[in-house]
């Protein structure tokens, strides 16, 4: 889809008639691109770094109907999320999957298990499913035995989605471009453009992709939607508006399953602040967070955890999991990013409102909030908001799939077993025949035991739209999260694969390599 000189060919084409810019290249802004596209509209996305690079890269991975949030009172959040998360497990399976969760109970929670039996009634209900059961504590620790903590009263286990994050936006992406759609990663918005005193009708951009001479270029549509999440303040600046958005920071540890052995997700209430802290199993690592503080720092794409939320998560598992003995030297990466909400004042920043919002101010539609589960009700509302500035005032059809079908496994190449190929096929889609056919021998294998295949290297590498090795390793294939030291004692046997696919001379690599090393030992582990 992006092979080699795609770049050179999208900014030749952008003086070309628009009917639409969306800026921002996270899940949001994505699902606009697939609904937009669908329509036949002339649709150009543009991302300021890669796609799914911000938030979209380091949430939780839950595609969840947010049961924390009844507690809140948010039963429309909640009903809306949980049908979505039923869409997505049945038209993205290999991508977005079922897990089941474990909810436990200790005497000191602020929250008694009745309560959570109550939420977890009127939760599956809200999906029409029946999925909950309760369990004693010799139940609870039959299904997970490292649940060794004391005084355990008990729990239920329920069901909820899971993603792969990256892969979920950039799908989308594609899916899009297939459809006519046109999207550009490293491609700043420099500033909006308005004639005179008239409502926004385009952006200036910069290329900051290395050897592309800083190019830049003036691109015009009728509407631009502004889908950059927690930088969404700064455009809204441009055109006088108030800030509006709290930007909270939410950390994550990453654990190999010989210290951290879950096998399903357990949710437990943190007893510092009464939190839900998550540990659940992922892509062959074990993840657990996430924290939810106020940011307060300046903004920027790549953030790391600070030592207070490590210590926060840590004392969660800690109480849980006692007889682990789980320390700072037992995790293997961390990850943290930025959310927006709404900021209403209040003094405890989980009480703040997920639900998304939707602003026009002087012709700019800001769409900003909500979640990853809530992507296509988001893109529909902002897309019915601008209909009629839209040429045809296009109909936005909500029955549609999310996603085109999946390959049949009969179409793919090679040995392995289901559960490989229903990921690949999630996950790659209409190019999943076509990245086995590549392979070359030995690379339909798993990388270093998990469950990354060689060969998705060498295609993402070839057709994925790869600028920088970061955007290779940390979101097309996640080798920063899941192998030991960020996939750095990998780097000899990834170079032999995907350099030439690249075409990056020696110097290029060396450069990219050493950029790599110094980014994931400073945001994506402790030694930073």
């Amino acid at each position: 889809m992006w092979q080699r000189g795609w770049r050179d060919q999208v900014w030749d084409q952008l003086n070309r008639p628009w009917d639409l810019i969306v800026i921002g290249g996270g899940i949001t802004g994505a699902g606009i691109l697939r609904e937009a596209a669908r329509a036949g509209l002339r649709t150009l996305l543009v991302e300021g770094h890669d796609f799914s690079s911000g938030t979209s890269s380091r949430s939780s991975k839950m595609v969840h109907g947010g049961l924390r949030y009844l507690k809140n009172g948010q039963i429309k959040l909640t009903l809306e999320s949980v049908r979505e998360r039923e869409r997505l497990l049945r038209e993205a399976r290999g991508l977005v999957s079922s897990v089941g969760q474990l909810m436990v109970s200790f005497p000191e929670d602020n929250t008694p298990l009745r309560v959570f039996g109550v939420g977890l009634i009127l939760y599956d209900l809200l999906a029409f499913k029946w999925g909950h059961r309760r369990y004693s504590p010799a139940g609870l620790k039959a299904l997970c035995p490292p649940l060794t903590g004391p005084g355990l009263v008990g729990g239920y286990r329920y069901f909820d989605g899971q993603a792969d994050d990256s892969r979920l936006v950039l799908r989308l992406i594609q899916e899009a471009v297939r459809d006519g759609g046109t999207a550009l990663n490293y491609a700043r918005v420099e500033s909006l453009l308005r004639q005179g005193s008239a409502l926004v009708s385009g952006v200036a951009l910069r290329d900051l992709a290395p050897g592309s001479g800083g190019r830049s270029a003036e691109v015009h549509a009728p509407v631009v939607i502004s889908a950059t999440g927690a930088w969404a303040d700064d455009l809204r600046a441009q055109v006088g508006a108030p800030r509006r958005l709290r930007k909270l920071r939410g950390s994550h540890l990453v654990f190999q399953p010989s210290k951290l052995p879950l096998t399903r997700t357990v949710c437990m209430i943190h007893p510092e602040d009464g939190r839900p802290v998550f540990a659940f199993p992922w892509e062959g690592v074990v993840l657990a967070g996430t924290t939810d503080v106020d940011h307060g720092q300046e903004m920027q794409t790549d953030l790391a955890i600070q030592p207070t939320e490590v210590d926060y998560i840590l004392a969660s598992l800690e109480r849980t999991f006692p007889d682990l003995k789980l320390t700072t030297k037992d995790v293997q990466a961390t990850f943290a990013g930025i959310r927006s909400v709404v900021d209403t004042g209040k003094a405890d920043p989980s009480k703040e409102s997920r639900e998304y919002v939707l602003w026009q101010e002087e012709g700019l539609l800001t769409v900003t909030g909500g979640k990853l589960t809530t992507f296509r009700l988001m893109a529909h509302d902002a897309l019915r908001m601008v209909r009629s500035r839209l040429p045809g005032q296009p109909v936005f059809d909500p029955r549609k799939r999310v996603f085109d079908l999946p390959p049949a496994d009969s179409e793919l190449r090679g040995d392995y077993d289901p559960a490989t190929r229903s990921r690949l096929a999630g996950r790659y889609a209409a190019d999943a025949p076509a990245l086995t056919a590549a392979a070359q021998p030995g690379e339909l294998t798993p990388i270093d035991g998990g469950p990354s295949l060689w060969a998705e290297l060498r295609w993402t590498a070839r057709v994925e739209g790869v600028v920088h090795l970061d955007d290779l390793l940390l979101r097309r294939v996640r080798l920063g999260l899941t192998a030991p030291q960020g996939g750095l004692p990998l780097l000899d046997p990834i170079r032999a694969i995907v350099q030439p696919e690249l075409g990056w001379d020696d110097a290029r690599w060396q450069q990219e390599a050493e950029d790599y090393a110094r980014l994931w030992k400073r945001c994506y582990s402790l030694a930073g």
